[in-house]
């Protein structure tokens, strides 16, 4: 009987962007990485792109896409920033849906996922068709095709749910097989209440509208192991482990399939994705089974039994979906102390938050819009392709015109300025009203943690947008039902004082982004034109005066967001200290003579030398809105601080050298004799080794002698080192010098330098070679056939460094000459 292997990875992380600047911020806690997103994709998103099957011997024999041989599903928003930060990861997802698509009789591998995680069987039946149709036309438009499946967040189902994707062309989902409710074999009259859901075949549901959908519930306790019993540790036990699901007593061809967060495949577990590759390989080279996705399993064989749901049932909660609306007792297990009451009033205050302002959207929407809910509901078309050409399409669809002209061109623009704004604030309203449902909210332990603040943020960018639009003051209403949901940790109170800390702070208008140009101005040079994340500058006027380290920087410009397309035609000016002291101000731009007298008073008293008077004018020409580098988002804000820093940290860091240089000998003699080290050696010690190692490990010609002396005395003297961030430094040199080998193929004298770093083997801390790797072997499959073609003797010395170079990544280099060579490299 034929048997076939499943593996479905959903891959999902909570979106991070920062509601108005629709971008993710730095992260400390990601560190080394900018970002939780960025090192998730270094350790899990990438890897699987390009995952290693190793030898006996622990070398690379091949270097495959898991995406193309198992299931899969991308959250959107996860994709979407995947599109802009990582499109290498993001192409190799797209293309493995091509190839799968080739190798399973043209069924792809991709299934597609309501858009931003909202657990549907508590959501309403607006927000649920919304999120359904969102979440297929992000999947066409990266995609190129119809989802075929469709992964539900947290897998929760209600029947309602099952109707609405069946409605949208899906044909299957997947569950957990404890979500099965009765089954029955197809035809038979009776159902089967006490007979447990057999996961190695297909089920079939039947709707109240007459339609149908097929279920697969996954193997449990597999998929059980994986995500937490350290299956993962090795691929050819993981192998026998999916292989141990089949039964000979079985007489239809089974499907063994599992389902876990993709992210188990290398974030969760280190090296996951190589346990998954191997695994793939193993079965597939000694023929023990089939692999396949659902879509060419179910068209082989279609269902033969029927089965029906748990309603309001998730994979995840064994309570049903009360993890997300009360304190169910499912949790992470960060404090046996702490309990989870809170998620009850938060999503009370959210739910009522939207009640309010969705029939407030729908009336003044009618005056735009010909039907409010399609516009929404076509909305997605616009998030994904923000062009005037985009946009442009859908107000000719969705909103009331005046006369439209016979022929329409591309650049025709159906509306005035002010009904585009309105339209726009008013689906971006919607589209963050949908966005606070972020299952995450509600997953962890904590009211104050990073998921659940996200949730809060986007509910705040909805109220700033509603008292926009409606002149309201709906933001006192929800502090107080915010305020009912309680923190475990006493100094963040409550949902309200966590709104006041960090959205209000967060909350973003254009003034403040004028703030926030004039002063990053000061420390990089801007051209008349500038993008801040998703904001446009047009500079019409700057003037920069200069006394000493002070700096005045005085001018207008028109600040426009790329989202709403509002725009303001914006003064400011800036007074910088030279240190970290300045003083910042924005007011709306009145006319051509006020800003010159502005000018005048603010220079004056500033090229006088009496800053107390320049900071008196700039207060009274800008009628005291003042802003600091306080104002500044994030990343700049840290970009600028560090500037301001260079200086100061280079006396201190030259300080501390000398004197650890000074006192070196006196440290080896303690150490020798094992009388413990001051502390304020050790840290003198701590902060030189370490800033130099940094320095070494950055450098694009790496001093290995250096390196090797500096790590042989932070040994000797047992000084801790920060491998995380000396890791990053030496991985991001390494594949530098890899693309400029790539690009310079013939440059012998870089392959020798990179064959040197033999101290890869003996540093204290792993470094990633990921991507060296990766470019080594487009380089063993595309380059070297050509230097063995030459056949003459630098040729040869080319082949020997390059060997040795494969010998020392550990990738396995084959001997023989290739029958064809290419012509060129």
């Amino acid at each position: 009987m034929e048997r076939y292997v499943c593996i479905h990875c959903h891959f999902y992380q909570p979106p991070r962007e920062n509601p108005w600047l629709e971008a993710v911020e730095l992260q400390d806690s990601a560190y080394p990485y900018h970002d939780w997103n960025e090192r998730i994709t270094a350790e899990c998103y990438a890897p699987n792109g390009a995952s290693r099957v190793l030898d006996s011997e622990g070398r690379i024999v091949k270097i495959v896409n898991n995406y193309a041989r198992i299931s899969f599903n991308f959250g959107p928003t996860l994709l979407s920033w995947l599109e802009e930060n990582a499109p290498r990861v993001y192409d190799a997802i797209l293309e493995a849906d091509r190839e799968s698509a080739q190798q399973f009789s043209g069924h792809g591998s991709a299934l597609a996922q309501p858009y931003n995680h909202m657990i549907l069987p508590l959501a309403n039946r607006a927000d649920k068709y919304t999120q359904i149709q969102w979440g297929v036309r992000d999947f066409e438009h990266r995609f190129r095709r119809r989802p075929e499946g469709m992964w539900l967040p947290e897998a929760g189902v209600d029947t309602e749910t099952l109707d609405m994707v069946s409605d949208f062309g899906i044909t299957f989902v997947v569950l957990a097989p404890r979500q099965a409710g009765q089954v029955r074999k197809l035809g038979a009259r009776a159902w089967r209440e006490d007979e447990p859901v057999d996961p190695t075949r297909a089920y079939l549901m039947r709707l109240p509208s007459g339609r149908s959908l097929n279920l697969f519930f996954y193997d449990s306790p597999i998929s059980q192991a994986v995500a937490f019993e350290g299956l993962l540790a090795n691929g050819e036990t993981f192998a026998k482990r999916l292989l141990s699901g089949f039964s000979d007593t079985r007489d239809w061809p089974q499907l063994l399939h599992i389902a876990t967060d993709g992210e188990t495949y290398g974030h969760h577990h280190k090296y996951g994705d190589m346990a998954l590759a191997f695994a793939l390989d193993y079965i597939e080279s000694n023929n023990l089974a089939r692999l396949t996705n659902y879509g060419e399993y179910l068209a082989k064989h279609p269902s033969t039994h029927e089965a029906g749901i748990k309603e309001n049932s998730s994979w995840s909660c064994v309570h049903g979906v009360e993890r997300w609306r009360s304190d169910c007792g499912c949790n992470t297990g960060g404090r046996a102390d702490w309990n989870q009451q809170w998620r009850a009033p938060l999503r009370a205050a959210l739910d009522w938050l939207r009640e309010q302002l969705n029939p407030k959207y729908e009336e003044k929407a009618r005056s735009l819009l010909k039907d409010p809910w399609a516009a929404r509901n076509d909305y997605i078309n616009v998030v994904l392709d923000r062009s005037p050409e985009s946009l442009n399409r859908f107000l000719l669809k969705h909103a009331h015109l005046g006369e439209i002209p016979a022929i329409v061109g591309e650049s025709y623009d159906p509306l005035p300025y002010e009904k585009k704004v309105t339209i726009l604030k008013l689906l971006e309203l919607e589209r963050h009203l949908m966005l606070m449902y972020t299952s995450c909210g509600w997953f962890f332990d904590e009211l104050s943690g990073i998921e659940t603040v996200q949730v809060i943020m986007y509910a705040g960018r909805a109220v700033q947008l509603a008292q926009d639009l409606f002149g309201d003051q709906i933001e006192q209403g929800f502090l107080e039902r915010l305020a009912l949901a309680k923190s475990n940790i006493p100094e963040q109170k409550d949902g309200a004082e966590i709104y006041r800390n960090l959205v209000e702070p967060a909350a973003i208008d254009l003034p403040k982004v004028g703030a926030h140009y004039v002063i990053s101005s000061l420390f990089e040079r801007y051209g008349e034109q500038a993008s801040i994340y998703c904001y446009s500058v047009d500079r019409s006027d700057h003037r920069l005066f200069e006394s000493g380290r002070a700096r005045l920087v005085l001018g207008r410009a028109r600040v426009c967001s790329n989202i709403t397309l509002e725009c303001a035609e914006l003064m400011f000016g800036a007074l910088h200290f030279g240190d970290h002291n300045l003083n910042a101000a924005v007011r709306h731009f009145r006319d051509q003579d006020a800003f010159e007298n502005t000018v005048r008073e603010c220079s004056e008293a500033f090229l006088s030398a009496d800053l107390p008077q320049a900071i008196r004018a700039l207060d009274r020409q800008f009628e005291g809105i003042t802003y600091s580098l306080k104002s500044l988002f994030r990343d700049e804000q840290r970009r600028v601080v560090s500037a301001i820093l260079d200086s100061t940290l280079a006396e201190v860091e030259t300080s501390l050298r000398q004197l650890y240089e000074r006192h070196s000998p006196l440290m080896s003699f303690l150490s020798d004799l094992g009388t413990p080290m001051p502390k304020v050696l050790n840290l003198t010690a701590e902060f030189a080794i370490n800033s130099g190692l940094r320095r070494a490990l950055e450098e694009p010609d790496l001093d290995l002698e250096r390196i090797r002396v500096l790590l042989d005395v932070a040994a000797r003297e047992k000084v801790p080192l920060d491998n995380a961030g000396l890791s990053f430094a030496l991985k991001c040199t390494l594949e530098g010098m890899m693309e400029q080998f790539l690009a310079q193929a013939d440059d012998i004298v870089l392959l020798e330098k990179l064959v040197s770093v033999v101290i890869l083997r003996s540093l204290p801390f792993e470094v990633s070679l990921w991507k060296v790797q990766n470019l080594y072997w487009e380089m063993l499959r595309e380059v070297r056939p050509v230097f063995q073609a030459r056949d003459d003797a630098q040729s040869r010395e080319w082949l020997a460094h390059f060997d040795s170079l494969g010998e020392k990544l550990k990738i396995r280099v084959p001997q023989a000459k290739p029958t064809e060579v290419p012509t060129a490299a």
